[in-house]
């Protein structure tokens, strides 16, 4: 279960041989259906000792030194490492009880029923493999999807009913009819071929987080600026400036599960290497070690940014205390980034060995994980993510100025 492991024994506790630092950790009995206990703490010493050590005045806590056989623990470098080891972890030992354990909570997605004659757009926090091209989140709360789903229908004029429609012309329509703010198909108020048209709309603003809208309104409004329609251009103008609120309001981190990709670098164990994080389709793998050998690092300070001072296939030395260290080349970079990746893709899940076909539910608790940190506030947020571009590809260049950041913030600087 964990990388590093020691025999315990009560009489002879050899608490030296476990490290005072942050990590993860199982304690097991001699029977193997014996229940584990798994946690994770900032200083796995300490908190292991307290746990196990058997002194007499320790009447009031718990008594587990006379059950333990072995420690298992790994060593983590961030809090985001740790909690999705100690997923991980419980999921292995507990099954689905790991979620009631860890208190996972479905995030809020916006699900729109493409499949439907007449598509709508609602809030669920249920995630289906079939739906993944049509869910779109997380968002940090169910407030904030719902008050964005108003706000981008409202741009738009698909139907907010959540009946299984029969087009009568005898039905009379609701309110959002009335208000002209809905195409009302209920009543047959526009043909199948002009809803299916506003629905496209929907679905594109979503996938672009508004970005289609936008770019169409302005060309709208230049071009009838340019013909002397002013008063046209006004409308549009005011039209794009909603777009462009609406579009302002939905979190980075929104967008339709199946292209919800990213690397997210975080500080490591290791003082040499940072921690990656392969966000694929919402799942979670990791961590991917990246050595940060010979990376020439940022200076944003003193207002430098590159990372490749040195031309391309040159390899400089490096006066430094000790072993001389040559700087990689950007080819260097990129080629070492890819191989660290590259380990992360075909990778079993470790809860149940299969590759990458994972369920609902379990992209479910990969989602809530990947909330948990994104959407602490900025300043409480540790570490750093890079989001795949349209094309699917995740710019080697800005995750190798993401390590640098983080390298240092970790401090990396001061190791030279």
């Amino acid at each position: 279960m964990f990388p590093n492991q020691i025999a315990f024994h009560a009489a002879e506790p050899k608490w030296e041989e476990i490290p005072a630092v942050a990590g993860v950790f199982g304690l097991f009995g001699e029977e193997a259906r014996a229940e584990a206990y798994i946690s994770r703490t900032p200083n796995l010493r300490r908190r292991i000792r307290r746990l196990l050590d058997a002194r007499p005045d320790q009447t009031r806590r718990l008594q587990l030194a006379g059950r333990v056989a072995r420690i298992e623990y790994a060593l983590t470098g961030s809090d985001f490492e740790g909690l999705l080891r100690l997923y991980v972890a419980s999921w292995m030992a507990f099954g689905e009880r790991a979620r009631k354990r860890l208190h996972l909570k479905a995030p809020s997605l916006l699900r729109m029923t493409i499949e439907n004659a007449y598509p709508r757009v609602y809030v669920t926090n249920r995630v289906t493999k079939a739906a993944m091209e049509d869910l779109y989140g997380p968002f940090p709360s169910r407030v904030v999807a719902e008050r964005f789903c108003e706000d981008m229908l409202d741009l738009f004029k698909l139907r907010r009913c959540v009946d299984d429609l029969h087009p009568d012309p005898a039905f009379p329509g609701c309110v959002y009819s009335e208000m002209k703010k809905c195409l009302a198909p209920c009543f047959q108020g526009c043909t199948g071929e002009r809803y299916a048209e506003e629905a496209v709309g929907v679905r594109t603003f979503l996938r672009t987080r508004g970005r289609s809208l936008v770019e169409a309104l302005q060309k709208e409004r230049d071009a009838a600026s340019g013909l002397m329609e002013f008063e046209r251009a006004a409308e549009l103008h005011a039209k794009l400036t909603r777009a462009e609120t609406v579009a302002a309001e939905a979190p980075e981190a929104v967008r339709a599960l199946a292209h919800l990709d990213g690397v997210m670098v975080q500080a490591a164990a290791d003082a040499e290497h940072v921690a990656l994080f392969l966000l694929t389709q919402g799942s979670l793998r990791g961590p991917g070690l990246f050595s940060v050998t010979g990376m020439r690092h940022a200076n944003e300070a003193a207002g430098s940014t590159s990372l490749y001072a040195q031309p391309v296939g040159l390899m400089a030395p490096v006066p430094l205390e000790g072993p001389v260290v040559t700087l990689a080349t950007r080819d260097e970079l990129e080629q070492r980034l890819e191989a660290t990746l590259g380990e992360l893709r075909p990778a079993l899940d470790p809860r149940h060995g299969s590759r990458g076909k994972k369920q609902g539910g379990e992209i479910t608790d990969y989602l809530c994980l990947f909330s948990r940190w994104f959407y602490r506030p900025q300043a409480k947020r540790v570490g750093e993510i890079v989001f795949a571009g349209d094309d699917g590809k995740i710019p080697a260049k800005a995750v190798l100025r993401a390590i640098s950041r983080v390298f240092l913030k970790q401090g990396g600087g001061s190791r030279g």
